[in-house]
């Protein structure tokens, strides 16, 4: 989700949709929401209730995947188990919107903002503006952030309303390879999606129960004063920079030699690295927390690290070390279709499981990208393709655009250079990048500036873009333009033939020198005709 959220609602022919409150449902399974139309009891499990498409999980995808196929006039339902949780309160469905708008993309790009703003301050008296040192009341902004979200899902189940999907609230099991149960009741379909996602992982390490998720993140009720995150991947960098632009101390245990080592060019890597302890967060690498034990009086925390270190006095140790797939409760057995390693179901690349009429996507599939919109794009094109006649239709899982809301920000799409160059051959890979601190910081003191990275990656003599990787001040924002222009095939050349927008630091990206020409390989330059037919 980018930071408007934009989600439409369409008047549908199909009747409005009937929502089926869970009968009998498992203890700690929470039903939602008030009943939409005309209540109904549960079918019979001998006559199960018929569809002709039947998804499983009211996460983003799911939910775009049945809107979709109820614009083709289908008969729709939805099964969504809602925000249940376990007995230790932990989280366990996310309810509609699923991770995303729930624990998520949103959640997390709100509390994002704030910590935008509190970096404002810190700018500020470059420009002549005294703020002072602000304050923040993390109890009103979390409720403000929930608020929102709540109503988020509002308009998550008015839209199904709108489309014509039924919903049911329980959590669904397989008793046949298009049927499941749920609370007793049987469902059926000629086609059955399976959009249940996943969950943080937790490792297996004494005093685990001490310690919360990126789900319990959102629960805080309080700002953590001192706080462990441990990971290297994208949530921990986001949740760890989110902590210490607030104000709370923050260290950040890695298992490597640094964060973001897999999927991110080294010119990324290097900046992000070496920013996060210059903007004051503890970075410990090559380490792992091996226990965390807790003081029944103060109710502290201590995390001991592999390396023998104590970590002590923590109000918060949040893991962000992975997730699973959240496929173990769905009865797949029953089902024939293939699970990998790590519990994911096995898919090709239309988001077909190899069973007659079952498909899966997003974080429980094998698609390979963890990313709400991608589940949403791929949710489309199934439906577009299994009930829309576009028979050839699906989701291009390569080069998707994706960024990181670090501080600075990252987005990124394609090669890295790594990559490029084992894919087309060093002789045919060519790397322009720009280093600088952008003209935002111009005013401000030396140790409020925030670098800022560009770097084009080019394959073969037409020098076509196969990655292009930025980080620092609204990479988040300039990135989806150029993403556009990556996935036309575009050229280094048609890039230099686009006119800068000046003064922004996007306009790095089209004035990379040599601009309008090559190196001719003796020292010199050779210009680069303009592109034609574009």
């Amino acid at each position: 989700h980018s930071g408007t959220t934009r989600l439409w609602c369409r008047r549908s022919p199909v009747p409005m949709a009937r929502r089926i409150l869970r009968l009998g449902a498992p203890i700690g399974a929470l039903a939602t929401g008030a009943l939409a139309g005309a209540s109904r009891k549960a079918s019979s499990a001998a006559a199960p209730e018929h569809f002709d498409f039947l998804v499983i999980g009211g996460g983003s995808g799911g939910v775009a995947s049945a809107r979709r196929a109820a614009m083709y006039g289908k008969r729709v339902a939805i099964i969504e188990r809602g925000p249940d949780r376990d007995q230790h309160g932990q989280r366990r469905g996310g309810g509609y919107g699923g991770t995303c708008v729930n624990v998520g993309c949103v959640p997390k790009k709100l509390m994002y903002t704030a910590a935008a703003h509190f970096e404002a301050a810190e700018t500020a008296p470059g420009y002549g503006v005294e703020m002072g040192k602000p304050r923040l009341d993390w109890g009103a902004l979390a409720a403000k952030r929930d608020a929102y979200v709540a109503r988020l899902n509002g308009i998550y189940t008015r839209n199904l309303d709108n489309a014509g999907v039924t919903h049911v609230e329980g959590l669904a099991r397989f008793v046949a390879p298009r049927e499941v149960e749920v609370a007793g009741a049987r469902y059926s379909a000629d086609h059955v999606l399976i959009a249940v996602g996943g969950r943080p992982a937790t490792p297996p390490i004494p005093g685990a129960e001490y310690c919360i998720s990126s789900d319990g993140f959102f629960d805080l009720k309080a700002q953590p004063e001192k706080a462990l995150v441990v990971g290297a991947g994208y949530i921990a960098v986001e949740l760890a920079g989110i902590l210490q632009a607030l104000g709370s101390s923050v260290s950040l245990a890695v298992r490597g030699a640094g964060v973001l080592r897999h999927g991110f060019d080294p010119l990324v890597q290097e900046i992000i690295n070496a920013e996060i302890p210059r903007s004051g967060t503890q970075l410990l690498t090559n380490t792992q927390v091996v226990a965390v034990e807790k003081d029944a009086a103060s109710g502290k925390l201590t995390a001991r690290l592999a390396s023998g270190e104590r970590l002590t006095s923590l109000d918060c140790v949040l893991m962000a070390i992975g997730r699973t797939p959240v496929t173990a409760e769905l009865g797949l057995e029953a089902t024939g279709v293939q699970l990998d390693g790590k519990g994911r179901v096995v898919v090709d690349e239309k988001q077909e499981t190899g069973v007659s009429g079952l498909y899966c996507l997003g974080d429980a599939s094998t698609s390979g990208f963890e990313l709400t919109p991608v589940a949403i794009a791929a949710g489309r094109r199934l439906a577009d393709r299994i009930f829309g006649g576009a028979a050839d239709a699906k989701f291009e899982y390569a080069n998707i655009a994706t960024v990181v809301f670090s501080h600075p920000t990252i987005g990124t799409i394609g090669l890295t250079e790594p990559q490029a160059r084992e894919a087309y051959g060093d002789a045919n890979v060519k790397a322009y990048k720009s280093v600088f601190k952008p003209m935002h910081f111009a005013l401000c003191e030396e140790e409020a500036k925030k670098p800022m990275a560009m770097k084009l990656v080019c394959a073969g003599e037409e020098e076509r873009v196969v990655g292009l990787h930025v980080i620092g001040i609204a990479a988040d924002e300039m990135l989806q333009g150029f993403a556009v222009a990556v996935k036309m095939g575009a050229t280094k050349a048609d890039f230099d033939h686009a006119c800068a927008i000046h003064p922004t630091a996007a306009e790095e990206f089209v004035t990379m020198g040599p601009w309008g020409a090559k190196p001719d390989g003796q020292g010199g330059i050779v210009p680069t005709p303009v592109p034609k037919g574009r």
